[in-house]
């Protein structure tokens, strides 16, 4: 028998049973706090023990030979200890196949269902298990990027803004909780300086600068609530001040600024994803209302070129989105329609980040359940999206990225664990390949 050849320890006992339940490798992962790359690592031991392929291999298995139990189902009977041929098909035998056939639907089933339930019960969407990343096995490191100095606090769901140089990483969730630290990156010098916190504590915010002042509205703060907190940050004097507050709570929004004004765009308002547009100006320190999004999401990217902003991917609580929408705020401004769809990119993204530099916009991350291991870059001119490699080929959402001048920067995230990689990418280096979108293609 095979588990007397190879026995499973306790640990891969844990994760069989959590198999045969239908869950993902990240359900699994935040189950037992351990990281993804930690549980594909004991799949494949459970696997070779075993003698089988794939999941449902393990799943069958495991019911047949009543190693795991399923609720309302008891373990069969111990099989002979050799057995050369398989034994005539029995009742209680045929009650096992139709229970291993239910638990291969179930597996098909249970993430979308679980994804389902996330819409009413969103802690899972705006917070990750306490844990720091061990990126032992995740391959960080391409030939087109390259390492910096790291973030002193390993943090997701922050706020990256670029100032006069240098970049403002603010807030944000740590392995400890949700913070309010603030550190300034300085790529002459490559490294960190702490600066004064914010005085909000909040995860799942952005940030923009307008008028020489960085402004951080609304966030998920560290009792669970949706807060629509407006503070700024004064660089020069490394002050905080508060300002005019949201029309409503709201976080995990995509976030950019034109013309002088800030731009909100959907997020989580505390009960529900929204499509809600908010545009903020600083001279009257007032908001206003935009034409909303074609669906309500969360966790999308924003960024502003040659006038227009660039809407892509998010997650609406059951799937990510490949979407790419373009928002006109000059046709707000006359009370037409703002809102275009551009081409899809080429993979569904959640938790991304964008950057603009030159006449491109720059997509990395994302990747709600499953890796992402590539990054993408759209021509706007000819609305096409190519392919540029990625420093971390694995899960890595929530994380900070901007631009200064042709340098993009990646940081923190999350992939596992909280992360404090810096990486940067040079956009001259930028080398030419097939297109992954085309003209109005779908999402």
């Amino acid at each position: 028998m095979i588990e007397e050849r190879q026995p499973l320890s306790e640990r891969e006992r844990e994760i069989l049973q959590l198999v045969v339940t239908g869950a993902t490798n990240l359900q699994i992962a935040r189950r037992l706090m351990i990281s993804p790359n930690t549980v594909k690592v004991h799949l494949r031991n459970i696997y070779e023990k075993m003698g089988v392929q794939s999941r449902t291999e393990a799943s069958m298995v495991a019911v047949r030979e009543g190693w795991v139990a399923l609720a309302g189902v008891e373990a069969a009977p111990a099989a002979p200890p050799v057995r050369r041929q398989w034994p005539a098909i029995a009742l209680w035998q045929r009650v096992y196949l139709l229970a291993a056939l239910a638990v291969v639907l179930l597996a098909f089933f249970y993430p979308q269902f679980s994804r389902g339930r996330t819409a009413s019960s969103p802690a899972s969407d705006l917070s990750d298990p306490p844990l720091l990343a061990d990126l032992t096995g995740l391959g960080v490191g391409d030939e087109q990027w390259t390492a910096q100095a790291m973030m002193p606090a390993a943090r997701s769901r922050l706020a990256l803004v670029p100032y006069e140089g240098k970049l403002y990483a603010i807030a944000g969730a740590t392995a400890t909780g949700v913070s309010g630290i603030v550190e300034v990156y300085d790529p002459e010098s490559n490294g960190w300086l702490p600066r004064a916190a914010k005085p909000t504590p909040v995860s799942n915010v952005g940030g923009v600068v307008l008028e020489g002042l960085i402004y951080v509205p609304g966030g998920y703060t560290a009792e669970g609530e949706v807060t629509d907190v407006l503070e700024v940050y004064d660089p020069q004097g490394d002050t905080w001040h508060t300002r005019a507050a949201l029309p409503q709570p709201l976080c995990a929004y995509a976030i950019a600024s034109a013309e002088g004004r800030m731009y909100l765009f959907g997020g989580w308002d505390g009960e529900q994803y929204v499509s809600a547009v908010y545009i903020y100006d600083p001279t009257t320190d007032g908001w206003a209302s935009g034409t909303p999004l074609s669906s309500a999401r969360g966790f999308a990217a924003a960024g502003e070129l040659e006038g227009l902003i660039f809407v892509a991917g998010g997650y609406d609580g059951r799937r990510e989105l490949a979407l790419l929408e373009v928002y006109d705020p000059g046709q707000e401004a006359r009370g037409k329609r703002p809102w275009a769809t551009r081409a899809a990119m080429a993979a569904p993204r959640g938790g991304l980040g964008m950057a603009v530099t030159g006449s491109a916009l720059y997509v990395i991350g994302g990747g709600w359940e499953q890796a992402v291991d590539f990054n993408e870059r759209y021509d706007p001119h000819t609305d096409t999206w190519s392919s540029i490699p990625t420093p971390l080929p694995d899960q890595w959402r929530h994380l900070g990225v901007a631009a200064l001048g042709e340098r993009i920067f990646a940081i923190g995230g999350w992939s596992g664990g909280h992360l404090a990689v810096n990486q940067e990418y040079r956009t001259l280096l930028y080398r030419i390949h097939l297109p992954l979108g085309s003209k109005g293609s779908g999402q």
